[in-house]
């Protein structure tokens, strides 16, 4: 593991967003101060210091964005055409291709991720915008048989739910948003979107981005602020028809007991603890670097990281000799260093939440193979925890069976695969999962074995939205992507015509 620091300045376009002396809601195509005119200060974690002020919304400003949500789906926008909407979502994919480099540089600073991983999923991110266009141009409903005398046409159709409450998590806002304003968009519908105070800049920039690009006034709004005043605010409110949340699952479980007030529709992707099993007949040269960076990409900031790496027994020595080997390859750094494959994590109580299981993991009785501590020198000041191994876990140790959203990589030995798919599914979680083997027999039947709304087989981490995502058991449930996805954006509507 090589470790760095480059004092590498943000463009002229990302100084200029984050020199504004505070970021304000940006509501009814405007940017608007917090109501109680109180603000929040949000650090860059390659650094420690100071990055912005943000404004600290609270229910006074969910309610003023909501209520320009509304407006803005019973005005105008709900009669803008399929066509007009996919128009507008293929402007907007030209618009975020040219201003990529200016949104990933605010999101590097903001949340930590190295801008060499943020640039690599530019693509993902113009596809997933493709992708909901299409869809604005597919909604349809049916034309249906019927048992009723007379003559009577019946027909079902799709309308767009309302208002939408997009509550985003911290680990990736800049492509994660638009699972939510893609669909938006695609729909019909309108949205309040609440990030998380630890990254909220990319959010705020997009809204304004798309409201240049021709999004109208109110149909995507922002409110930052903490999430037990701001977040909770949002998923309680009685006139917001759909919560999407991404985050862990103990907040999930809060999101559910709000949305009770009005009976909303949520779409949930909560925690994880994914099992990556490696079969004695793998190919290593591909599932030592596949499964570590399934665990260590984005700091290991990622819900569907495969934490628990399952190795058969015969293997475990080369397998874990290999994996140390890659691990010492990693280059740690600030997050606009073009050259770090891993940056920090988010903030200092992510930093210390990581660090505790790394001392759980120790007094657990599990033996810590590389790393284990914060990194110092010229990066003391950030938030860089060292890429984590350890050996000799067992399931029922906490670092197997509890998230810890970080780089840290537990290896579980097993002896055969009906072991191997008991201790995967030995979990609360279902949101991810992989196996590696050469055999496509022995690959189909951890597939079919484990569950979990995810597998991958000899790679981790594809994620398309023609084929969408999804979590089960603790992980929550509703799709990102593939039809599905859209489906919770829209209701069904019965319609039956007697001439």
């Amino acid at each position: 593991m090589t470790t760095f620091q480059q004092n590498i300045a943000p463009s002229e376009q990302a100084r200029a967003f984050l020199a504004r002396a505070a970021h304000q809601h940006f509501i009814d195509g405007k940017s608007v101060p917090a109501a109680s005119g109180k603000t929040l200060t949000t650090l860059n974690p390659s650094t420690g210091a100071d990055l912005a002020q943000l404004a600290a919304g609270d229910r006074s400003d969910v309610d003023t964005a909501v209520l320009a949500a509304r407006k803005a789906f019973n005005g105008p926008w709900c009669t803008w055409t399929p066509y007009e909407r996919h128009a507008l979502l293929t402007r907007i994919a030209q618009v975020l291709d040219e201003r990529f480099e200016e949104l990933i540089q605010i999101e590097a600073l903001d949340m930590g991720a190295p801008v060499s991983r943020l640039r690599g999923s530019k693509q993902a991110l113009l596809k997933m915008v493709s992708f909901f266009a299409s869809q604005a141009a597919n909604i349809s409903g049916e034309t249906l048989m019927n048992g009723i005398p007379g003559n009577v046409t019946t027909m079902t159709l799709k309308a767009p739910v309302g208002v939408i409450g997009g509550i985003i998590p911290w680990n990736g806002p800049l492509n994660g948003q638009f699972w939510i304003i893609g669909a938006v968009l695609a729909s019909g519908c309108t949205a309040v979107l609440k990030p998380s105070e630890e990254a909220s800049l990319s959010v705020l920039r997009v809204a304004e981005i798309l409201h240049e690009a021709g999004v109208p006034a109110g149909v995507i709004n922002v409110v930052t602020g903490l999430g037990k005043e701001a977040g909770h605010a949002l998923a309680a409110h009685p006139d917001v028809d759909r919560i999407a949340f991404t985050g862990s699952t103990q907040t999930g479980r809060s999101i559910i007991e709000a949305s009770t007030a009005n009976i909303k529709k949520l779409q949930l992707e909560l925690g994880g603890k994914s099992a990556d099993i490696v079969c004695a007949d793998a190919d290593l040269d591909k599932a030592v670097p596949g499964a570590a960076m399934g665990v260590f990409a984005n700091s290991g900031q990622i819900c569907f990281a495969g934490t628990r790496v399952l190795v058969q027994r015969s293997i475990v020595d080369e397998f874990t000799q290999r994996l140390l080997a890659f691990t010492d390859t990693l280059r740690v750094g600030p997050s606009l260093d073009d050259t770090a494959t891993l940056g920090p994590v988010v903030s200092q109580a992510q930093l210390d939440k990581v660090l505790s299981y790394i001392d759980v993991g120790r007094a657990g009785g599990a033996e810590l193979l590389c790393g284990g501590g914060r990194l110092g020198g010229e990066l003391e000041n950030g938030y860089f925890v060292q890429p984590t191994v350890f050996g000799g876990v067992t399931n029922d140790m906490r670092i197997a069976r509890e998230e810890i959203f970080g780089p840290v990589l537990s290896i579980l030995p097993f002896d055969d695969v009906d072991e191997a798919i008991a201790i995967a599914n030995d979990s609360e979680y279902g949101l991810g999962g992989a196996v590696w083997s050469q055999s496509l027999s022995t690959a189909l039947r951890v597939v079919q074995g484990v569950h979990t709304g995810t597998m991958w087989v000899n790679c981790y981490g594809h994620i398309d939205p023609l084929v969408g995502f999804g979590g089960t058991k603790m992980s929550g449930y509703g799709s990102k992507g593939s039809a599905a996805h859209m489906d919770n954006y829209l209701y069904t509507k019965s319609v039956y015509v007697e001439l």
